[in-house]
């Protein structure tokens, strides 16, 4: 069970373009996995091997209602053979979405809890309680990042990567990018863009590495995590007409806004190759196009 999901580890590059001067390759690391994909397979795997040689049987985590993490941990869990415990953000979640229906069906018990109690996740107090509910478990944090998960996302680059000068991708907890950075050649630069408001992910970023090939933009946030605009939906529409790609509107669909934009508003470095990370998380699209419908906004095709 264990190779069979960390068999096939290699993503496909996919060149989009070329614009004013600059070449656009996609890293697609959201087809790693159907249920299990991009960056949180990287972040899963060490996590889990690890979790299996310390002899676990129950994983738990957290998330909110729509959370890739959450989706990738029940499905990996359940190739696996671990039980998984989501505790869930907000107990007014206890109705059932898409995203939550799935950790479900993956055999994953869901455990929602108040939004005040929820931020109160990382005290020794609230996993004591879970404890004593659940047995012994083995934790991982909301969003999956930390030392074993830096060290999956550091195997996306591979030495056929060596000829981009640049590197993007989206931040959210920073696992990602942390990995990136320290599987980066000396050469290449490193830019993440902020998927939500949050000006202290630099330090966040500087747990996990000392180096300092890297920026973060956090011009492209659209106002906070899950938020999102026209014209954000009607560019990801627009580029999967294009281009033949999904994005997420969480993360990639901004990352990809925000370059596209600094192009052509001629604030991007030219003559540079660049090789953005697709990072998955294609599964909250339905979950979006909901808000999106009640909204009676545009939904985001796929």
């Amino acid at each position: 069970m264990i190779m069979s999901l960390f068999l096939n580890q290699n993503s496909v590059n996919q060149f989009l373009t070329s614009i004013d001067g600059s070449e656009i390759t996609l890293k697609r690391e959201d087809q790693l996995h159907p249920t299990v994909s991009g960056n949180k397979f990287r972040k899963l795997k060490y996590n889990l091997l690890q979790a299996k040689q310390e002899g676990f049987n129950i994983l738990l985590t957290f998330g909110g209602a729509f959370s890739n993490h959450l989706t990738a941990t029940a499905a990996a869990g359940k190739i696996m053979g671990f039980k998984t415990i989501g505790v869930v953000r907000g107990e007014e979640e206890r109705k059932l979405n898409s995203s939550l229906q799935f950790c479900q069906d993956q055999g994953m018990i869901l455990y929602p809890i108040s939004r005040s109690d929820y931020r109160q996740k990382h005290l020794p107090e609230l996993m004591m309680q879970l404890k004593k509910k659940f047995g012994v478990f083995y934790p991982l944090p909301e969003g999956g990042t930390n030392s074993l998960a830096v060290k999956g996302c550091m195997e996306i680059l591979t030495d056929d990567d060596a000829c981009f000068d640049l590197i993007a991708c989206s931040v959210g907890t920073g696992g990602t990018l942390a990995g990136l950075i320290e599987s980066a050649s000396p050469h290449q630069k490193i830019m993440g863009f902020s998927a939500l408001r949050n000006l202290s992910l630099e330090g966040e970023i500087k747990k996990w590495t000392l180096k300092q090939n890297w920026t973060i933009n956090h011009d492209f946030s659209f106002g906070g995590y899950a938020k999102v605009s026209h014209d954000l939906i009607n560019f990801i529409n627009t580029f999967n007409k294009n281009f033949k790609t999904p994005l997420d509107p969480v993360y990639t669909g901004k990352l990809l806004f925000g370059i596209f934009d600094l192009i052509k508003n001629k604030k991007w470095p030219r003559g540079k190759k660049i090789l953005v990370i697709h990072t998955g998380g294609l599964q909250s699209i339905e979950g979006m196009n909901q808000k999106l419908s009640k909204k009676k906004w545009p939904k985001i095709t796929i």
